[in-house]
This record gives C-alpha cells, sequence and structure tokens, in this order.
C-alpha cells in the first residue's frame, strides 16, 4: 500500500536515469578523514576526494572537495577542483576551480574556468602548449 501523498511512480524516473547514465561508471571515493598515500589509481571514471591523497592517476574526471586534497599526478579529461591539488595537472578538456579551489604545480589543460576567489598558481599552459613542446630557439 502507497503512503499517503506518494505516488507508485515518480513522474522524473526515465528522465533521471538517463541523466545518471553518465555516472555510472566506476567511481572511487576518498571519504572525509580518509588518508590514501602511495598509489596509483587505474581505470576509475571518477575520483572523489573529500579526504587526503597522495596518489598518480590516470582516469576520466577528480572531484576535490572542499575539505579535500590530492598531492601527486593526475592525468584526466575533466577536474572540479573546490580543495587543494599539489602537483602535476593535466586536465585535457576541462579543468574548473571554484571559489575554493587552489592549486599548485605544473598545470595543463583543454579549457579553463577559475571562479572568482578560485586560485592557480606555477607552471600554467595549455594541453596544446604542451603537445608543441619548446619551441626552437
Amino acid at each position: 500500500m502507497p503512503r499517503p501523498g506518494a505516488s507508485a511512480a515518480p513522474s522524473h524516473a526515465t528522465p533521471d536515469h538517463g541523466h545518471r547514465a553518465d555516472e555510472s561508471g566506476s567511481r572511487l571515493i576518498v571519504g572525509p578523514n580518509i588518508k590514501l598515500r602511495g598509489v596509483e589509481i587505474d581505470d576509475c571514471d571518477t575520483l572523489v576526494v573529500e579526504g587526503r591523497v597522495e596518489a598518480t592517476m590516470v582516469s576520466r574526471a577528480i572531484q576535490i572537495a572542499e575539505n579535500g586534497s590530492f598531492r601527486g599526478t593526475a592525468d584526466i579529461e575533466v577536474a572540479e577542483i573546490r580543495g587543494l591539488f599539489e602537483g602535476e595537472l593535466t586536465a585535457r578538456s576541462r579543468l574548473v576551480i571554484h571559489a575554493t579551489g587552489r592549486i599548485t604545480g605544473k598545470v595543463r589543460y583543454g579549457k579553463l574556468l577559475v571562479q572568482e576567489g578560485g586560485e592557480i598558481s606555477g607552471d600554467v599552459g595549455t594541453v596544446a602548449e604542451r603537445a608543441a613542446g619548446p619551441k626552437p630557439a
């Protein structure tokens, strides 16, 4: 028997399912108060960092939460940074630095969006610059 006010089938079930198809891949969540060190992360579609990670990763996406931090090397398609990233970051498609996000180190990106308050410092350039390599003298 359905609860009062609840319908048997939510009217948004089909559109929601279609929207979640993008998130159906493998996902690793490093929760708050968790420290993950000295690892290589491969074959992970999305890494969500709410704690601290020191690693090397090749993935589709990384999401660093406001209190999360990542130190190491990441080669990914899309990065969303709300916390701290230190090291070498290549975001081949898109890099988004939110107002609370900070990145330091060597950074390469396809497209860049920095919200007011977001910070990026170090050796910063596009993926195309990395592919072109050093210019002859």
